[in-house]
């Protein structure tokens, strides 16, 4: 059980920190919402402390610490710390999942960039599909099918987080694009980050983006009949919340330079209330054989994971590598090389 007033402090980070779960939130049973506002809490922080230090290796072996301390039982004497830790402990939550996070940060850290649209998704699926997963183990599901549409919808929203944040991330230094994408439309990355412009070649690849958002938001609604029934409007308005932001940069010509997309208190109700009648709809309709198809390939070992019910160390080699670069650097203070761009 996770103790009130750390659950209060979960609460409170999620209020201020992140709109758009909070407002989805909501719609969970208290025995799924509370857990899970402790998972976001606790992954918000961590991503929170590397975006926000200039040098970001010591932030993620920091996290890396934090992580093995909650692994061990012993959590660091703080309130997301100890709440994620009974999260760990109550659940049974594979180790696999928060090292994908762990990782993905690490690689934000490298300022590694990606060559084409399969290696985004491979950051997508550390940063947000690993998230989904263990949404869907506090939930008490493990199953294959299900355990791949969540890790859709993960890659959903954070493709669409990264359509809304380009202007945003390239001010900061950081280019998500992929870089075949941009070469296509004749951009050159290092220019573009010294003066990122909204032209007609970056909207196309704003809405290029979004495109492919909305057809693993599609893919995703399938797993949402094999979720307990109380969780379905709560799935159903991440879903609808997270692709309204799509929907507003949409709105604002798919220019994500000059403008946030944001979206309102009222568009956020009316996602809630869409939500509820869509749960219901999946009391009738006949389960689409869309839940059956195969995980997509950058989020299967997420898949592997959940389901094994697994939660002991395994730490993979290319973490274990990412955090032993991480090291040296740390170590040198000499910054890395920033030709962080993965090639196969």
């Amino acid at each position: 059980m996770i103790a009130p007033s750390d659950m209060t402090h979960c609460r409170e980070a999620i209020r201020t920190g992140s709109l758009s779960f909070h407002a989805a939130s909501r719609l969970l049973p208290g025995k799924v919402r509370d857990p899970a506002l402790a998972l976001y809490a606790f992954c918000r922080l961590a991503d929170d402390a590397v975006d926000d230090s200039d040098d970001k290796a010591p932030a993620v072996l920091a996290l890396r610490d934090r992580l093995d301390l909650v692994y061990d039982g012993r959590p660091r004497n703080a309130p997301a710390d100890r709440a994620f830790a009974a999260v760990v402990r109550d659940f049974d939550m594979p180790r696999a999942l928060p090292d994908a996070l762990l990782e993905g940060l690490a690689w934000d850290a490298f300022g590694r960039r990606y060559d084409t649209f399969p290696h985004l998704l491979s950051y997508c699926a550390r940063v947000a599909s690993a998230v989904g997963a263990m949404m869907c183990v506090l939930m008490r599901v493990r199953d294959a099918d299900a355990l791949a549409r969540a890790c859709d919808l993960g890659l959903a929203m954070q493709l669409t987080n990264i359509a809304r944040d380009i202007g945003e991330d390239a001010r900061a230094g950081r280019l998500y694009l992929p870089l075949d994408w941009l070469a296509a439309e004749g951009i050159a990355p290092e220019a573009f980050l010294r003066n990122p412009v909204s032209d007609a070649r970056l909207k196309r690849l704003t809405r290029r983006l979004l495109g492919e958002a909305a057809a693993l938001y599609r893919r995703s609604e399938a797993g949402v009949a094999v979720l307990p029934l109380a969780c379905r409007p709560g799935i159903f308005a991440a879903r609808h919340v997270y692709a309204g932001i799509g929907g507003a940069v949409a709105r604002q010509d798919h220019d994500s330079i000059n403008a946030r997309a944001r979206t309102t208190g009222r568009q956020k109700i009316g996602w809630l209330g869409l939500s509820l009648l869509r749960a219901g709809s999946t009391l009738v309709l006949p389960r689409s054989a869309v839940l059956h198809a195969p995980p997509v390939a950058e989020v299967a070992f997420l898949v592997e994971a959940a389901a094994r019910k697994d939660r002991r160390f395994s730490r993979s080699d290319a973490l274990f590598s990412a955090l032993a670069q991480l090291e040296a650097k740390d170590r040198s203070r000499r910054p890395l090389d920033r030709a962080g761009v993965w090639h196969s």
